[in-house]
């Protein structure tokens, strides 16, 4: 492996990354949060003349990291059976808008990129866990695949056809990044909250493809959806159905996950957050995130972003547009 590490502080400064690896992984800020103090934990359970020896404690921690993700990603699928209704990834405020406090949130290192808009992390749900792991590992992080195999326990040939696996899954969910650029994404999410707004049906079905799904989450601990509502002209007749029993509801326009959505608050509480998949400047998915526990995140986001006016112009969904960082671009080629 070469000359052993020696930088003490190196597998601290590790943390962003580990983050960012765990959260596309699990789509779960409190299990990402969770799997990176497990991680660091099982490093400093090591030896010191162990520790000592590892030339790279980020390649190692980020082995560890895998490894602690494939895991609960496997006991995570048999919680989500028994999840009341749908589960969603949770989502992501924009760095501009987080309100920083004392400590760093995990949320706040997170890089915004194709690879954690809410369209794209949904496929990441259909996955194996191997198959997840493996994708993410190399595609998103350009991890080669001998390195993998060791977090998967399989050769490196198993875990490029995981890979290749997981990219067909990719290809075939279309589409899978929205395909108008942010400014007429904006645009059309902009026109959905005015016609929401208005209660205008025949403006929302406009607005909606006919073939359009929206999926809720609620955890089973607010009303909501269990099932997708499916059909634009059935959306917007429950949007509006919303509209009218919540008469103070406040939307507000905000980039979530790095992508233009909506932010819907009751007398000063974030009630949901919601992303948009678009296509030719029509909504052709609508993932509505109501659990609270997934919302935790925005609270105090909103009440710092209040009087900013247009999202666009501090840090919202047309000025603020997808942070990329040089690691985390997603390949599916």
């Amino acid at each position: 492996m070469g000359a052993a590490g020696t930088n003490t502080d190196e597998p601290a400064g590790e943390r962003r990354q580990l983050i960012n690896v765990a959260y596309r992984l699990l789509g779960s800020l409190a299990e990402s949060e969770d799997a990176v103090q497990e991680a660091y934990a099982r490093w400093y359970a090591l030896p010191p003349d162990r520790r000592a020896e590892i030339v790279s404690p980020g390649a190692w921690l980020t082995t560890v990291i895998g490894r602690i993700c494939l895991d609960v990603l496997g006991s995570a699928r048999a919680r989500r059976e028994r999840y009341v209704g749908a589960w969603l990834p949770d989502p992501l405020p924009d760095h501009a808008e987080w309100p920083h406090g004392p400590g760093i949130d995990p949320a706040d290192q997170m890089v915004l990129d194709e690879s954690v808009t809410m369209a794209f992390l949904v496929v990441l749900e259909s996955m194996t866990p191997a198959e997840r792991v493996a994708f993410v590992l190399h595609d998103v992080f350009r991890y080669p695949f001998a390195e993998i195999a060791g977090v998967l326990g399989r050769t490196a040939a198993a875990s490029k056809q995981l890979a290749a696996s997981a990219r067909r899954r990719v290809r075939d969910a279309r589409p899978l990044v929205n395909e108008s650029g942010q400014a007429r994404q904006a645009d059309t999410v902009r026109r959905v909250k005015e016609a929401w707004e208005a209660k205008d049906i025949v403006a929302l079905v406009g607005l909606l493809d006919p073939a359009a799904v929206m999926t809720a989450d609620g955890g089973g601990v607010v009303g909501t959806a269990l099932h997708p509502v499916e059909g634009g002209a059935g959306i917007a007749h429950y949007m509006v159905a919303i509209a009218e029993r919540a008469a103070t509801l406040e939307l507000l326009e905000r980039s979530v996950n790095g992508a233009p959505g909506l932010v819907a608050r009751h007398a000063g509480t974030v009630m949901s957050v919601a992303s948009f998949e678009i296509a030719d400047g029509r909504v052709t998915r609508l993932w509505v995130v109501r659990n609270p526990a997934k919302l935790r995140s925005w609270t105090g986001m909103v009440r710092q972003a209040q009087g900013r006016g247009p999202a666009g112009a501090a840090g919202g969904p047309s000025g603020a547009g997808v942070r990329r960082g040089r690691r985390h671009r997603c390949r599916t080629s």
